[in-house]
């Protein structure tokens, strides 16, 4: 997982995503610190989203992202990386909301995914308030985001304590994620109970009636975020007849996937608006 020093210094050296230049193209509105959770045990900061949105435009699909930070660090604010990502998706006509979670050692898992779930159900009810779709609803995350929505995806329970189910999302697109909790891995996020890890993997809960995937990884990722993890994950969605795209990012390391997320002349973000678009038109 990267450290703050790291990321800050891609950001804030200008090799930061540029502006997308593409037609069409619309202005971002931008909703900050919405809340989407006011009941027993609010936080404050980390029970908040931000709603990034293409002005003018109505009945848009978005892109629901959740950040990284190994479940102990980060937030939807982080050095202005994630303001960076949405602008570029909204100027093609794709809404963005970035969601805070509560991170450990103040909680462990799985508090972090049924925050996730809360804000995704918030989406999910009012997101034609602002325009969007809630049949058009893609779940993004990268590093520790991206097994959260993964497992958002996979494991229906969380969904299910909003009335909802998995056919909710349209599309997953773990870029850089875990989708196996090792055994003896973080246990201040999680705790340590086998059975807990296992039900925390994503693959343990791969089944048929899966949404669409499209999974990315850095060729020079970090161990358990690698191609690895990925291919097997890919494989075993693969088995149980779901569709999936896996995508090697060349030249890339667990940082930059992320930057070039954001960035409309990458492959990231091309393989990303290339997903929302031919699945919205189903």
């Amino acid at each position: 997982m990267p450290g703050l020093a790291v990321l800050s210094g891609l950001v804030l050296s200008g090799s930061a995503p540029a502006a997308d230049e593409k037609k069409p193209s619309y202005a971002v509105q931008t909703v900050k610190d919405v809340v989407y959770y006011d009941g027993p045990g609010q936080h404050k900061v980390k029970h908040k989203l931000d709603l990034y949105l293409p002005r003018g435009l109505k009945d848009f699909p978005v892109l629901f992202f959740v950040h990284g930070g190994a479940w102990v660090h980060g937030d939807k604010d982080f050095f202005g990386l994630y303001a960076l990502f949405a602008a570029s998706y909204v100027r093609q006509g794709v809404g963005v909301v970035v969601t805070n979670y509560r991170l450990s050692p103040a909680v462990q898992h799985p508090e972090h995914i049924k925050d996730v779930a809360r804000a995704f159900a918030w989406c999910h009810k009012n997101i034609a308030t602002y325009g969007g779709r809630a049949d058009r609803l893609f779940v993004c995350g990268h590093s520790a985001g991206a097994h959260l929505v993964s497992l958002l995806a996979s494991d229906e329970s969380y969904l299910k304590e909003h009335g909802l189910t998995s056919k909710a999302i349209r599309g997953v697109i773990p870029i850089s994620g875990p989708m196996i909790i090792p055994a003896r891995f973080m246990p201040r996020v999680f705790g340590t109970d086998e059975e807990v890890r296992k039900k925390a993997s994503p693959l343990s809960h791969v089944r048929k009636g899966l949404p669409p995937f499209l999974v990315l990884y850095a060729d020079k990722d970090l161990p358990g975020c690698d191609g690895r993890q990925a291919e097997r994950f890919c494989k075993a969605c693969k088995g149980q007849g779901n569709k999936v795209e896996l995508v090697e990012i060349k030249n890339s390391d667990h940082i930059r996937i992320m930057v070039s997320a954001g960035d409309a002349k990458h492959l990231v973000f091309d393989s990303i608006l290339g997903f929302i678009r031919s699945n919205c038109e189903k």
